[in-house]
């Protein structure tokens, strides 16, 4: 047990959210959801020390595959929107496994409980996973990317209309040293602008300062998540979307995609049969959430609202389009994902853990019942055919 402790102690870190929030848990609808200033876009850390293999670490109270139950961690954001109706359908007892999903604030305090074994796989930061890969010795697996970019240039003028338009502005943003600050400063790179020296970037902690900023200052730019681009919105209607930066990260880029939230899962868990077989019917499972969320907005946001993610159900219902909620897994998985870390690793190799992971970090092969997680197996909001999907 003083293993275990003195393990997860180490692994913690400081964690920058895109929009801050608490940290407690919640796995059934909450009676008093958390507000939309609490729900973070996207979240890595700017720092991670080093830490053991999982594989040092002694057996946990609650064995690996236990044939029953699977339990999953998520973030009170787009990378948790996309398993409500699993999750629904798991609190109604419509699922063959019990699926026990906790969500928190932040993803450092994830962190400990993937490592000390006391969750099975955790919808988590992109980067954090390859993280987390480097610094347990590969003790870590994405399953599945969950999310694309969710981030947005937003202003209370008509001043921006390319990224060119940045040039000499001053903008607002979240998460220094994590992923708004990489992905912006490798759009502007691409266009030829210094983030340094062509523009002013200052950079706050809470999604809410921003909002302050925008509510109280003429021509005000900002870099924010959904969905908190759209409660911000429909609090003042002088907020428009001027960039999407996952339209304009694709037209920068040679061969990879912004990539916000992944799936991940202990290697330990799959080693057990049962673990093994458990999850690869929650991969099933997850694709089919993914796929109802994208094709039922209306009630997915009313699902999104019940468990606390977002706290009013029109605000979901608003932002689901643009979260770029997606399951993308095999093949497209290691292309997408590889590039992505590719172009944080040439920034700032901490971002990755240091290096970027190896072969074995991704789980291409088909988990033991034949699920779907490792073939080129894409699904994502454009594959939505229900004509009442609002727009973005």
């Amino acid at each position: 047990m003083k293993k275990i402790l003195s393990l997860v102690f180490i692994a913690m870190f400081t964690v920058m959210v895109a929009a801050g929030c608490g940290s407690t848990p919640s796995s059934a609808p909450a009676s008093q959801p958390a507000s939309a200033s609490q729900t973070p876009g996207s979240s890595t850390p700017a720092s991670v020390p080093a830490s053991s293999s999982l594989a040092d670490i002694s057996e946990p109270d609650v064995p690996a595959g236990n044939g029953t139950a699977i339990r999953i961690a998520g973030l009170k954001g787009p990378t948790t929107m996309g398993m409500v109706k699993l999750m629904s359908d798991s609190d109604a007892g419509e699922t063959a496994y019990d699926y026990q999903v906790e969500m928190y604030g932040t993803a450092d305090a994830i962190v400990p409980l993937l490592v000390s074994g006391e969750l099975d796989a955790a919808a988590i930061p992109a980067n954090l996973a390859s993280v987390l890969y480097n610094n347990t010795e590969g003790a870590i697996q994405v399953a599945a990317i969950n999310t694309l970019g969710v981030l947005y240039v937003v202003e209370t003028g008509d001043a921006i209309q390319s990224i060119e338009d940045l040039r000499g502005k001053t903008v607002y943003s979240t998460g220094a040293g994590t992923t708004p600050q990489f992905a912006l400063n490798y759009i502007l790179g691409q266009n030829g602008i210094d983030p340094e020296t062509d523009l002013t970037i200052e950079y706050k902690s809470e999604a809410t300062e921003i909002a302050a900023l925008l509510n109280a200052g003429e021509d005000a730019i900002a870099v924010l998540p959904q969905p908190y681009v759209t409660a911000v919105q429909m609090q003042n209607e002088n907020v428009r979307v001027a960039l999407n930066l996952t339209e304009e990260w694709d037209a920068v880029s040679t061969g990879s995609r912004m990539v916000t939230g992944v799936l991940v899962v202990r290697k330990a868990f799959l080693e057990d049969a049962a673990g093994a077989e458990a999850f690869a019917t929650f991969l099933q499972d997850y694709q089919a959430s993914i796929e109802w969320v994208n094709a039922n907005t209306a009630d997915a946001a009313q699902l999104v609202a019940a468990y606390g993610i977002v706290e009013k159900a029109p605000v979901a219902e608003k932002a689901l389009p643009a979260c770029n909620i997606v399951y993308i897994a095999g093949g497209d998985m290691v292309t997408d994902l590889a590039g992505y870390l590719e172009v944080l690793f040439e920034q700032n190799p901490a971002a990755v853990g240091g290096a970027l992971p190896g072969d074995d970090f991704y789980l291409t092969e088909p988990a033991a019942g034949g699920a779907t997680g490792g073939g080129d197996s894409v699904v994502d909001a454009s594959d939505a055919t229900d004509s009442s999907l609002p727009a973005a």
